[in-house]
């Protein structure tokens, strides 16, 4: 017997209270990683044992130390019980023993020893689906007892590891669990007889059976759907939820919700009742529990649904004004069509006017125009329905005319036409060969016509391009076009609108007699009589000038501008000055020579 005087099993206790501690601890840091694994593991099976050191004592009545190797011990057993605290992480208690040879005699026996430990400590598992191998550390009491010199305890510690194959949730088999065992024994006085050091090996395998636990499951989840989705006020539509992941004998709790409507229902349907729910968008929503479930029984899910009220259309309105134009100081009566496309009742109300007084009962109203200025004043009204809607604002426009500003526009409309000098403008430059005595009559023109706009606005200019016959008719049509284009491009420059101005260009078509041109310088109250006679007696120079024009006609509204030939006075005392200095001056007054034409 050993005579140590320490106590081994105290020891032995503080060390497993202290990894006991550790491992509840690390247990709990560990707790948010668990994943199903049983929770009990209880193991049994063989065990062989090799010390592997040299035991020394004392046989009985000696003095000297003997010494002898010891064998391998494969007489045992071993058992062991693991509390998992998750899928990793264990705390192990384990028990193992070797029995005796059964050998007689003292030489037999001398290298037989028996080895008992009963031991704790954390076990790491690496668990898959077919094998688990493990780790562990195992501190506890160790007892070697020889068969000749007796037996003692001391503190030890184990550590290695093995291999389970998994069979099935409660069962494996343990294929080998291999520890190193450690720990220091002493047969006699430690004076005299040298301490026995255990460094040897334990070899086990058996079956494991596991309790607890449980096979991991799916989470649950659920999905909510409504049928339809979409729907006028006041019609059903029905929620279903569907649940994955929870166990299927459990009676699971729905309870629905709904931020617009009525919802009823107890299972996974549920009924929306909609009336009087405004349009707009919502959302059901299913909280589903498994009361059984102590962790991962709840789950939500929500589907949105819209409601549309019934189309509402505002009404529509037309006005009609009549007449649609008078004099100032006149009236007009605006009437005014209304309907509703939903065929609910309508008034027609708000009416105002630019200008004027308005006075309006239902769909009729009365414009009186005194003291309005000349222009078009904009009657207004608006229909509102029973439900409140309206329609946009509609207008009709009443024009005002004041006669004795009209008729001296119309007056000073009655142009003179305008006219080029030969061969104006050119390809090369078609914005040139505009006089500036025909530039300033344009721009009269143009303002008189801007102003007669705004009375008579369907009033339109028509421009009239003429050329004299000294040409081909290919050419004077083009150099027609050129002329009247030419002078829309002014006009249209000083204001005038291009859609209130149209073109014709004649070539040499319609061109003016050598009567008409007569009678027009006859007529023409701006010559004097000595400047008339003048005129006359150089006919050949302005009819040929009178045919290189443009004639301008105010249009549309019945009117017509008076065509007065040529031009004007001074325009035409021009010309003939041009033709009389060609005809006293240079070569052509000596020879004379057949002029090249132009036009």
């Amino acid at each position: 017997m050993s005579s140590h005087s320490h106590n081994p099993r105290g020891r032995v206790a503080v060390m497993l209270l202290a990894v006991a501690g550790v491992l509840c601890s690390i247990g709990t840091l560990a707790a948010a990683q668990d994943q199903p694994a049983p929770k009990w593991e209880l193991y049994g099976g063989y065990s062989a044992f090799y010390p592997g050191c040299d035991l020394h004592g004392l046989l009985p009545g000696g003095v000297v130390p003997v010494s002898s190797c010891l064998t391998w011990n494969p007489r045992g057993v071993g058992a062991s019980i693991t509390y998992n605290f998750n899928r990793w992480l264990g705390l192990t208690v384990d028990s193992s023993g070797q029995w005796g040879s059964g050998e007689t005699g003292l030489v037999a026996r001398i290298d037989r020893s028996e080895f008992f430990n009963i031991s704790a400590g954390p076990k790491m598992t690496f668990r898959t689906h077919y094998f688990s191998p493990f780790l562990e550390v195992l501190v506890g009491e160790h007892r070697l007892r020889s068969e000749v010199f007796g037996s003692d305890d001391e503190v030890g510690f184990m550590a290695g590891g093995g291999l389970d194959l998994n069979v099935n949730r409660h069962f494996a088999l343990r294929l080998i669990r291999a520890d190193f065992a450690y720990s220091n024994h002493q047969y006699g006085p430690s004076s005299i007889v040298p301490a026995t050091d255990v460094r040897g090996v334990r070899l086990q395998s058996g079956v494991v059976f596991m309790f607890g636990g449980g096979q991991p499951g799916p989470p649950v989840s659920a999905t909510c759907t409504i049928n339809p989705a979409e729907v006028m006020v006041g019609e059903p539509a029905t929620a279903t939820a569907a649940v994955s992941g929870f166990h299927p004998k459990h009676t699971l709790s729905y309870t629905w919700s709904s931020t617009g409507g009525q919802i009823t229902g107890k299972d996974n349907t549920a009924s929306l009742n909609t009336n009087g729910v405004a349009g707009g968008s919502y959302t059901v929503t299913a909280n589903i529990v498994d009361p059984k479930a102590e962790k991962n029984g709840t789950a939500t899910c929500s589907a949105n649904f819209t409601v549309k009220e019934t189309t509402k259309n505002p009404p529509t309105m037309t006005c009609y004004p009549s007449p649609s134009t008078l004099q100032a100081g006149g009236s007009a009566t605006v009437a005014c069509s209304c309907t509703s496309p939903d065929n609910v009742p309508v008034t027609v109300g708000d009416w105002s006017a630019t200008g004027g007084t308005i006075t309006g009962s239902g769909s009729t109203a009365t414009l009186n125009t005194a003291g309005a200025s000349a222009g078009v004043i904009t009657v207004s009204a608006t229909c509102t329905d029973s439900r409140g809607l309206k329609s946009p604002p509609t207008t009709t426009p009443v024009t005002v005319e004041n006669p004795s500003e009209v008729k001296q526009l119309e007056a000073r409309l009655a142009l003179h036409s305008i006219y080029f000098p030969t061969a104006q403008p050119t390809v090369a430059y078609p914005n040139g060969g505009l006089l500036d005595s025909q530039q300033q009559t344009l721009i009269s023109l143009a303002d008189d016509f801007k102003k007669y706009l705004k009375s008579r606005p369907d009033a339109h200019l028509t421009l009239e391009g003429h050329a004299d016959p000294r040409a081909s008719v290919e050419y004077n049509q083009a150099l027609s076009e050129r002329r009247v284009e030419r002078t829309k491009g002014f006009l249209i420059e000083h204001g005038v609108p291009a859609a209130s101005i149209e073109t014709k260009a004649f070539g040499k078509q319609q061109n003016l007699t050598e009567a008409e041109v007569k009678d027009a310088v006859e007529q023409n109250p701006e010559l004097t009589p000595g400047e008339r006679q003048r005129v006359l007696n150089n006919m050949t120079t302005i009819l040929l000038a009178s045919n290189r024009r443009v004639d301008i006609a105010l249009s549309t509204t019945g009117q017509q501008s008076l065509r007065q030939y040529p031009f004007n006075a001074a325009d035409s005392l021009t010309l003939i000055r041009q033709a009389e200095t060609k005809k006293t001056t240079g070569p052509a007054a000596k020879k004379k020579a057949t002029p090249k034409v132009q036009q």
